[in-house]
């Protein structure tokens, strides 16, 4: 399935809403690549359901999807409590939901050993626990429904491990791996479900991560290049950025791959403190 015209139809010649359904969930909606996400989908008709922590920041998305001549409804969640959780799924209970997009996520960098377990805990509630809550939740939904679409954002670190950042990165590994099973199962049920794996990006990712960031994408591509690989593709890679990023380690053995990332990231990331 591809996007044609102005990106409102799919490839199969229906509108997103009648590929998908008419309302779309996303996380992560409040800024970054969940925010650019939503816009997209509200410009290609579908209304929306933003979900994040911070209602301000909403609110503002919320205001400007709906200038697109949609329906917005705001979700103020916290996802990595399972209250935040059931909230979602609540206040999505009357709406006839067909697209899944898990885009809420944060990570942590610097050596392990000197994480705070508290912080690496908290990240996967995030980042696997909720995903995982929220896929199940609507899966089952979209297999009665026979019809419906699950993006679930891990990243280009979660192919190997990745050094100072070694949980974060294990965490995408874990969504990685839980789209491509999904993808097979759901696929007869009339399932689309994509894992996008950008590389970095100005989202808001960096500073929270206390990262020192070059290069990246910006979120807008990593959007609308996710949005057209759906029901085309089980992995998408959106950017230029990305796929040279990708490219150039493919050649590597995996124990290679580790260590060019502990470089790459240990460049990134403030120097381990002194014992």
């Amino acid at each position: 399935m591809s996007e044609a015209g102005t990106g409102q139809v799919t490839g199969d010649g229906r509108s997103w809403a009648g590929r998908y359904g008419p309302w779309a969930v996303v996380t992560g909606a409040s800024d970054g690549i969940g925010r650019a996400t939503t816009m997209l989908l509200a410009q290609r008709g579908l209304n929306v359901v933003l979900v994040a922590r911070r209602g301000d920041l909403l609110e503002q998305a919320a205001a400007e999807a709906r200038s697109h001549g949609v329906e917005a409804r705001v979700v103020i969640a916290d996802l990595g409590h399972a209250d935040g959780v059931i909230r979602v799924q609540r206040e999505t209970a009357d709406l006839e939901v067909g697209l899944l997009v898990a885009a809420a996520g944060y990570g942590t960098s610097g050596p392990f050993v000197e994480s705070a377990l508290g912080a690496e805990l908290d990240m996967l509630d995030v980042n696997c626990r909720a995903v995982l809550a929220l896929t199940h939740h609507y899966a089952q939904r979209f297999a009665t429904q026979r019809r419906g679409g699950i993006i679930l954002f891990g990243s280009i670190v979660g192919f190997q491990g990745t050094p100072y950042a070694a949980h974060y990165a294990a965490t995408k590994a874990y969504v990685q791996s839980l789209a491509e099973a999904l993808g097979v199962e759901l696929g007869p049920l009339g399932v689309d479900v994509l894992a996008s794996a950008p590389g970095p990006t100005n989202s808001g990712f960096a500073s929270r991560a206390g990262m020192r960031m070059g290069t990246a994408l910006d979120a807008e591509t990593v959007a609308r290049d996710t949005l057209a690989a759906l029901g085309r593709k089980s992995t998408v890679l959106p950017g230029l950025l990305t796929k040279a990023l990708t490219w150039s380690l493919s050649t590597l053995p995996r124990r290679m791959r580790v260590r060019v990332m502990g470089r790459v990231m240990a460049g990134m990331t403030p120097p381990p403190r002194r014992q």
